[in-house]
Parts: C-alpha cells; structure tokens; sequence
C-alpha cells in the first residue's frame, strides 16, 4: 500500500537488514573485503542499498553488522544493529544447506502455531529466503548463520513474543522487507481511498480483509477484481463504519481467526496494543479448556482433528459474523470465511 502522504519515509524490516549483514558477512568470510555498502534485492525486485556499520573477521568467521533505519515508523527495533555472524560448516551430509542459529538478543521458537518450528530460532519465512539468496550470490557452500541483535532480549519482554512461546530475544520479521511509516490518519485516510477506489469501479460486492493472510486467501478462494479486496489492518470497527456509508450490497470477511476472533469480543482495533490474544476466545467460544498449552489460534487449530477444526471453525465464523452484524445493522448479505495461515479454509 502506497503512503496517503508522500512526507512519511520508508524504512527496511529487521529481515531485509539481517540480509544486508548476512550478505556483507559472507563477502568478507569469503573475499576478505570490508565492504562500506552493500546491496540485496527486496522480494518485490527492488534493489536496497545498506551502509555497513561495522565488519570483522576471525580464523573460521566473518561477521557485520546493519544499523535498522525503519524510517518513520515508530517501530520498537528502529537504530538496533542486526548483525549476522558466517562460518563454513564442515559437516559434509548439509550439502549446501545454511543452518540458523539465534545470537544474541534474537529469539527462539518453543511452542507450535507459528510459521518457524519449535526449536528453531525466530527467523520468519520470507527473511530465511531473504538471507540465502543474499548469500547464495557469493557462495554455494554449506555455512552456519547466527543473526544477533544487541539488546534485542530487552525489548522483546515489551512484544508479544514472551506469550507466543519466543524467548530470548526479538523475532526476524518482514515479508516484503520494507517497514511502511505508521500515522493513524494518514493510514486511515488510504483505507477510506481504497473505499471509495471499489466504489469508483463500480464494486457492488465487497470483501475486507486483514492483511496479506487475507488477500491472498479471498483471491484463491474467490473470483475477485482487484478493487473488490480491501485491507483493513488492524482498524476493523472504523472501516466497517466507513464500509457502511458506501453503496455497497453485500460484504464479505476473509482473514486469520486470530485477529477476527478478537470482533467477537468488541476489539474492534486488532492492533496487539489494542487488544488481547484471541488465543482465550478462541477457547471459551470452542468450549475448550483454557490450558491447552497453545500460544496461537493457529496452534490450536492444527492441534484438532478435521471434523473438530471444522466445527469449531464454522462456529467461530458464525459468531464474528453476528458480532459485525451487531456492529453495523443492515440488511446486506454478510459471510465470514476464516483461513489458516497457508490460506486454507478453517469455517
């Protein structure tokens, strides 16, 4: 999404600088070079260039280090140096494989439901393929990659990442490595454009979605235009009143319950400060216990057997379809369809 004002400068997640660093690293581990600058492609294509804070190396390793510039954002991680630690692996069956480990101030994964495994550090999908292709442009070889980030376990006790079961440290986050600078009303006058966009083209039945999850989601599920889906973020209860002073006839919802499950309860901005976990939700309308050990929604869907998740997911669906229609009365259709995180149909 483009910024509703031009003056709101862009930044780089903690994924696409632990690339930069990794990249920077492997230069050195493998030339010798101390580069000043380095560049890595964004997954969008997009070439972004990085200063070099600092370099070093040792007998067996290479590291460097990426001061985050997260623009305007107001982002917890923003000055933080992300620095990537390189080493050849010697043991011959990884092949040509990067093995992750968390340094210092990054985090490590131990309860199930998100998208890294127990037991592995919090380096999220999109930044992993980020890094080896950062590296894999210098060399083939199989090596061990250990992001850090100085003073990261601090501020993490101020994320969500103690609740979801991540200790020790911040989460390597980004899916398209560019952070987009946060203003309340800048952000919610792009939403209202995006509005008045389906409008415009003459959109009759419109789908709301959270984010990417959602989009991405409603467009395999669906047959959609592309002004049809709208992200809301995480500003539900303002744009579904906005939504509803459109001529609009019928409304669809498509997202992850963990965020949709929080409308049940009136959380009607889904923002982590906002709001609480859907995680207890999720269990009382599930009539679950409420230790079943599980952090995420994600990780207690896929903890149930099929006929259970279905049920429970179908019921979910039906009770933040009643909560919107509470929300904002009106006689249009109105469907809620909740997906995993793959984008697979839950209820």
């Amino acid at each position: 999404m483009q910024n509703a004002s031009s003056s709101l400068r862009s930044g780089f997640s903690t994924g696409a600088c632990a690339a930069a660093a990794a990249k920077a690293a492997a230069v050195l581990l493998c030339t010798g070079e101390a580069l000043e600058e380095v560049s890595i492609l964004l997954p969008n294509g997009a070439l972004a260039r990085f200063p070099v804070a600092s370099s070093f190396s040792t007998t067996d390793s290479a590291s460097a280090s990426i001061r985050k510039d997260a623009g305007d954002d107001p982002d917890i991680t923003n000055g933080l140096l992300v620095s990537a630690t390189l080493a050849f692996d010697d043991c011959e069956t990884n092949g040509d494989k990067l093995l992750f480990f968390a340094g210092e101030g990054v985090g490590t994964v131990t309860k199930p439901g998100l998208s890294v495994p127990p037991g592995e550090p919090a380096i999220n999908p999109v930044p992993r393929q980020m890094i080896r292709a950062a590296i894999r442009e210098i060399t083939p070889l199989p090596l061990r990659v250990t992001l850090s980030i100085p003073g990261g376990e601090a501020l993490a006790k101020k994320t969500f990442n103690p609740r979801l079961g991540i200790v020790g440290g911040l989460s390597i986050l980004g899916t398209t490595g560019i952070v987009r600078p946060f203003s309340l009303p800048a952000l919610r006058a792009s939403l209202v454009c995006a509005l008045d966009v389906a409008v415009a083209a003459g959109v009759t039945h419109l789908t709301l979605v959270p984010g990417n999850i959602g989009e991405r989601a409603a467009r395999r599920h669906f047959v959609t235009t592309e002004e049809e889906v709208v992200q809301v973020s995480n500003f539900w209860g303002f744009m579904l009143e906005e939504t509803a002073k459109r001529p609009f006839t019928a409304l669809r919802i498509v997202g992850h319950p963990g965020k949709l499950a929080k409308l049940i309860d009136g959380e009607w901005d889904t923002h982590s400060s906002s709001s609480d976990s859907a995680v207890a939700t999720v269990l009382r309308i599930a009539d679950l216990p409420p230790d079943t050990g599980h952090a995420t929604v994600e990780g207690i869907f896929s903890s149930l057997p099929e006929e259970q998740s279905q049920r429970i997911g179908n019921l979910l669906a039906k009770t933040i379809r009643s909560a919107i229609q509470k929300k904002i009365p009106s006689s249009w259709p109105l469907s809620v369809l909740l997906v995993n995180m793959r984008g697979d149909a839950l209820g």
